[in-house]
């Protein structure tokens, strides 16, 4: 049976686990990766390809862990045309969509007559981006990732992937790291690439940030690394909220509360509504649509949908405000709205990785083509993380300019605001400063 909650009935209890969702198994994987993240802090190479034998099943020595340029070239004749050019094609929107985001490189305002202040915008040197593997090949999620940092102009970009039972990189992720201009691409995959990218080893140089979805298993390898490196958005178990009303079609909305259903076990995917005719309509579809999926597909949806330890399903709401006030406490992953109205909803939604509005807007386009980027904020982070743009890959660097009349404006409030403090050198350098020789 299909999860079924009434919002007024739940108990704090299991409210506290619909919002918890599927990151508590990060909490409690920490000290499982601690000493993998160690190892390679360590060993280096020696531990990356003891964890690939271990984990992958794949014998590489240290100088094969980055893919050369042999390889890149050869996966362009493999890959099939027609993905080819969806690849082509995805990326040309996302990149269109990113270039809109760019800032101004430098500017200054006049904040009083003779004082200047303003911004300049850098690029940070050099990002690692983690593309996971495990459950399929992702090139939708190399291109969200490189896309932006391309656009922001980071000098180094590097992949870290987990390769296939061959112990290649799958030709389609090659594909689009080429398109998006990626400077590096190591077949390294889990908790063991993340240490890597944040210490470095003797092939793979460290980097200053590391972004990117993956298992539990790298999602809590990047929590503990923190203070280390930059580790980015927290992108764990996927997660999908469908806001709808009685306007919307039972059909689509089951489709499309099967889109972030699938992607694992510890996915959670619900459909939230006022509804219960709507409700009851879409809990006796799932079934049908669920069965008719192959492996492990199926087993995924099952396991999120229906099993005792799933975290999605179907929630009744009283009505639509509180409908939207639980969507907006549980601030998903993605947001699909399936009202009559959507925008007339939207100035209501406060917390979400990103809004897909109407029927035609489902989250497939935009994990794939639409524009947007699709690597977001997860377990509750959309209540503070933004959605992956180039600011991911910028720094802001404060400027200022006074001139001696804008000192002179300056310095006495100045003075007495340090004197309160209690910093004497602060004082001593706006006291009768001398003009500059």
């Amino acid at each position: 049976m299909i999860h079924f909650y009434e919002l007024a009935q739940l108990d704090a209890s299991q409210r506290a686990r619909l919002l918890r969702r599927s990151e508590v198994k990060i909490d409690e994987l920490i000290e499982y990766v601690r000493p993998i993240v160690n190892a390679v802090r360590d060993r280096g190479d020696e531990a990356l390809v003891e964890f690939m034998a271990r984990f992958d099943h794949v014998q590489l020595s240290p100088e094969h862990l980055r893919v050369s340029r042999e390889e890149i070239e050869r996966a362009h004749t493999l890959l099939d045309k027609d993905v080819y050019a969806a690849i082509e094609h995805a990326i040309h929107n996302v990149r269109t969509f990113h270039q809109h985001q760019m800032p101004h490189e430098q500017w200054f305002t006049q904040v009083a007559p003779g004082v200047m202040a303003g911004e300049k915008i850098t690029p940070i040197s050099s990002v690692g981006l983690y593309v996971p593997r495990g459950k399929g090949s992702f090139p939708s999620v190399l291109y969200m990732l490189a896309t932006p940092a391309s656009i922001a102009g980071v000098p180094r970009i590097v992949v870290c992937t987990p390769p296939g039972p061959d112990g290649q990189v799958d030709p389609a992720s090659l594909v689009a790291a080429d398109l998006c201009g990626v400077h590096e691409i190591y077949r390294v995959g889990g908790a063991q690439a993340i240490a890597a990218l944040a210490y470095g080893t003797e092939h793979i140089a460290r980097v200053h940030k590391i972004t990117g979805p993956g298992s539990p298993y790298v999602s809590a390898a990047k929590r503990l690394l923190f203070g280390t490196v930059d580790v980015g958005l927290p992108a764990g178990p996927s997660e999908a909220i469908l806001l709808a009303d009685a306007s919307a079609d039972p059909e689509l909305v089951a489709r499309d509360l099967l889109i972030e259903a699938e992607h694992g076990p510890d996915s959670s995917s619900l459909l939230v509504t006022d509804s219960r005719e709507l409700a009851l309509a879409v809990r006796e579809i799932l079934p049908g649509k669920i069965a008719a999926l192959p492996e492990p597909r199926r087993t995924f949806c099952q396991t999120g949908l229906e099993s005792e330890n799933g975290t999605g399903g179907i929630i009744l709401a009283a009505d639509q405000q509180e409908a939207i006030a639980f969507v907006n406490e549980y601030a998903p992953e993605h947001m699909e709205v399936h009202v009559r109205e959507p925008f007339a909803v939207l100035p209501m939604l406060h917390n979400a990785g990103e809004i897909l509005l109407g029927a035609y807007t489902p989250i497939s386009l935009g994990n794939y083509s639409l524009g947007t980027n699709a690597i977001l904020p997860t377990g509750g982070f959309a209540h503070t993380f933004s959605c992956t743009s180039v600011f991911d890959f910028l720094k802001r660097t404060g400027l200022a300019y006074a001139t001696r009349e804008g000192y002179a404006s300056l310095s006495e409030t100045t003075r007495r605001l340090a004197e309160f403090e209690g910093f004497p050198s602060h004082v001593n350098a706006v006291t009768d400063r001398p003009d500059p020789r």
